[in-house]
Order: structure tokens, then C-alpha cells, then sequence
């Protein structure tokens, strides 16, 4: 098996690079505060402020904090598996009939047959990134509007700047981590005006560090380039290889589109049921998919399922202390172009490659609906399997004197929050949660009464 890689990034251009170079990456989007983090780096290195930060300082900083905070939440994950407690019940409806039990594990011997990928001896391997633009001594970002984005097109144009790429990747396996600054010199063509308004009108540039890209609409306007092309582009793969090689892991070793001889054919970035009611996802939900493990299955049961490992998600409940009650779960109001769109149903997903059931279904309601595993205790689960394919429910409780505030970080949502558990029965439920409500409701039922003993 192939040494799993997690870009702490949403960047397309970023995951294409890696896509190309048959690296079909996991996803993880750091939400790092880069001022915060900038202002940090100024103070630690004793610095007056940020504006005393070289570019290079700069894009270290934020690559290295980025790939850190990621990092930390795959951890956050493996603590929260290993304080996992009670029983994985496992159905198999297709040969047994639906409702009956097939199987009862205790929740640590399910986790030993399948620790995912916090077990492997390498990886998996976390890369972080971040580019500014200079030119003229004046370091850009990002413009985001498109005044902003005039204004520093005029500057550009007839003359050279320099692309800084900053890149740490981390190896959580080992722990360790290795950084490197990637530069290349740009030369751009004498553009005119009206290049200039309808370039921005594109809206390409609005949201790439120095308002161009190469690999985009931008690339004619670009007449020559010294140094690494695609760390032009976000992300110097020859770099990032270098890196990889310096924490004793061979470039190829990290290859999951690539096998016996051939590479596979891409894979679409559209993740909708065609079945599905409603608006096709936007292009800000489509950078949200395309993960290792995405795709639909048909299923003997008849039905296609998402996920070509399986999927997996978090039934989060909160209970009185006191007495033991259920009061309120957190729920998950489905995009309507997804299957069942409109919905309610746990937070979830796809399980990705080599990840066991209880790490994706952790990192599935983490970015879908903030819900963090250093917040709650895995109390149990439940396997209905259909043989080629299985939905993992993952109960939790929210941890003693922790609140989980429900977000929804993408547009597989149209809400995440706690509802009431009375006020459950109003809604519309996913069918699978629909079925198995009032199971689900009396087993954390249970347990919750357990723990007061």
C-alpha cells in the first residue's frame, strides 16, 4: 500500500500538481490565523514586526504552521480512537435480514483488526504551503477584490518578480518534519488595459498569491520563468520530493494512481447523485471532494452508495450528567444535490484510503460540522454491511465539560446543529437513519445510563 498523503490545503492548482505526479491527496484545510502566525514568527525571532519578516520568513512560517495544525488533528484523531469504549454491533441485512445482529465486538478488538492510518510504519504525510509574490520590494498575497487586483496588474506588467513557496511536511508516523523555501524569478509581457480589465473580470486572479496564475488564463501574459515552474504554480514538487527523500521515504512509495504499469484515469471532481434533486454543487464544493476513497458503488442491495471503502460518520449526542438523558443530537441538513438531498442525518462520509471506519468518520464530521475530536468520547458503533460496501455509525457523547459548536465548513451542508431530541421526529431523516432511529436512540440510551453507575 502506498504512503497516504494530507495537503493542508484547498488549493486546486496545488492538488493537480500532486494528481499529475499520481498523488491523489486527502484534504485537509488548516484554518490557520496567518496574521496571528506572522505576528508570532515576528515576536519569536525578536523581530519589531511582521513588515521586518523577509518573503522567505514569511512563506516558512505559514507553510509550517499550516502543516502542523493538520497534523495535530490526525493526532487529536488517534488520541480520541484510544479512548474509544464499548461494542462495534455489526448487520449484515443482505444475507441475514435487516434488523438482525450479526455480530458484537468489543470496540478495541474492532479497532486492532483495522487501526487505519495512524498504524502504518510511514506516513501518513502532511504537506504544508504557502507563496508570496515580490516585485518592486513589495510582497503580495492574495488581491481578493478587484481594485486591488488593477492596481497591482499595472505595477506588473514589463516587469520580474519573485515567487516564494514555503513547504514543511510532516510524517506523523515518526513525527518529524522538514522544511524548504522554493524561489523562482517571473518575467511578464507589456500587457495592456483592456488585457487588464478583462483578466480581472475573469476573477481568475482575485484569489492567487501575486494576482496571476500560470497554469490559467494568465499563463499567455508570463514570458519566461527561472527556476521551478510548479512552484509557480503553489506547490515545487521537486522540493516537496527533496522532502520527502530527507524523512526516508521514496518519492514513488507515495504513488495511489499509478499501478502495474499504467495510471488511472481521472477522477471527476463532480460528486452529485444524478438521481439527486436541486442545484449541482458550486465550484467551492467541488474543491471539497475528490479525496482517496471517493466514488459510487452499486450495491447487490440495488442502491448506490457513496464511498468505494465504505463510509462512516458521528452520531453525536449530548446527555444530562445527572441523570443520563439524551437531550439533544447534532445533526446534518444534506446539500440537495447529494444523495437524499434535504435530509437530516449524521455528519459523514467516504472513508478514505487505508483509514479505518472510526478515523474517517472523526475527520468526516470535523470538517463538516466542527466537530472535534478532542471534544468527544466514541462511545460504541454500529456496522451495517452490505458486503462490497458498509456505513460505520459512530456513537459519541460530548465530553464532560467540553461544547461542541456546530459549523458547516462546506457545501455539503445546508446547516449543522444540535437539534432537540424530541423535536427529531419532525424532520425529514436520510432513509438509513430513518430506519434505524429509534435502535440508535435506545443504545445511547443505554450507554448514557451505564456511565452513571
Amino acid at each position: 500500500m502506498s504512503v497516504s498523503v494530507i495537503l493542508a490545503s484547498q488549493s486546486r492548482p496545488r492538488r493537480n500538481l500532486l494528481v499529475q505526479s499520481g498523488i491523489l491527496p486527502t484534504i485537509r484545510v488548516s484554518h490557520v490565523d496567518e496574521p496571528q502566525t506572522l505576528r508570532d514568527e515576528a515576536a519569536r525571532r525578536g523581530l519589531p514586526g511582521v513588515d521586518a519578516l523577509t518573503p522567505a520568513d514569511q512563506v516558512a512560517a505559514l507553510a509550517a504552521a499550516k502543516a502542523r495544525v493538520v497534523a495535530a488533528t490526525y493526532e487529536q484523531t488517534a488520541a480520541a480512537a484510544r479512548r474509544a469504549t464499548g461494542e462495534l454491533v455489526v448487520s449484515r441485512p443482505l444475507e441475514d435480514g435487516f434488523g438482525t445482529v450479526s455480530q458484537v465486538l468489543p470496540i478495541r478488538e474492532a479497532l486492532r483488526n483495522h487501526e487505519g492510518m495512524l498504524a502504518s510504519p510511514a506516513g501518513p504525510l502532511v504537506i504544508g504551503c504557502d507563496s508570496m509574490f515580490e516585485i518592486d520590494g513589495h510582497v503580495y498575497g492574495k488581491p481578493h477584490t478587484p481594485e486591488v487586483a488593477h492596481e497591482r496588474l499595472r505595477s506588473m506588467r514589463g516587469a520580474s518578480g519573485v515567487l516564494w513557496t514555503g513547504h514543511t511536511v510532516v510524517d506523523l508516523a515518526s513525527g518529524r518534519e522538514a522544511s524548504r523555501t522554493s524561489r523562482a524569478v517571473v518575467r511578464f509581457a507589456d500587457f495592456s488595459d483592456a488585457d487588464i480589465d478583462r483578466y480581472v473580470a475573469s476573477g481568475e486572479p482575485l484569489e492567487v498569491a501575486g494576482c496571476f496564475t500560470l497554469e490559467g488564463l494568465g499563463g499567455p501574459f508570463i514570458e519566461s520563468i527561472e527556476g521551478d515552474p510548479s512552484g509557480i504554480i503553489g506547490l515545487s514538487l521537486p522540493t516537496v520530493r527533496a522532502l520527502v527523500a530527507e524523512l526516508g521515504i521514496d518519492w514513488t512509495d507515495l504513488w495511489n494512481l499509478v499501478g502495474e504499469g499504467t495510471v488511472r484515469p481521472g477522477v471527476s471532481l463532480d460528486t452529485a447523485d444524478p438521481s439527486a434533486d436541486g442545484e449541482p454543487p458550486s465550484e467551492e464544493a467541488k474543491d471539497n471532494v475528490h479525496q482517496p476513497g471517493d466514488g459510487w458503488v452499486d450495491c447487490p442491495c440495488g442502491h448506490r452508495h457513496w464511498g468505494h471503502n465504505g463510509a462512516s460518520g458521528v452520531l453525536l449526542a449530548r446527555r444530562d450528567p445527572t441523570t443520563g438523558r439524551i437531550t439533544d443530537v447534532l445533526l446534518q441538513h444534506r446539500a440537495l444535490w447529494s444523495a437524499e438531498g434535504g435530509t437530516w442525518g449524521a455528519p459523514g462520509g467516504a472513508t478514505a484510503d487505508g483509514e479505518s471506519p472510526l478515523e474517517g468518520a472523526l475527520r468526516e464530521s470535523f470538517e463538516e460540522a466542527n466537530i472535534r475530536p478532542e471534544d468527544i468520547d466514541v462511545v460504541g458503533a454500529y456496522l451495517e454491511s452490505h458486503g462490497a460496501w458498509g456505513y460505520t455509525t459512530v456513537f459519541a457523547f460530548e465530553k464532560p465539560g467540553h461544547t461542541v459548536i456546530p459549523q458547516a465548513n462546506d457545501d455539503e451542508s445546508l446547516e449543522v446543529r444540535w437539534i432537540p431530541l424530541e423535536s427529531v421526529q419532525d424532520l425529514t431523516l436520510l432513509t438509513a437513519m430513518r430506519n434505524d432511529w429509534d435502535g440508535f436512540v435506545a443504545r445511547l440510551t443505554r450507554i448514557s445510563r451505564s456511565l452513571l453507575k
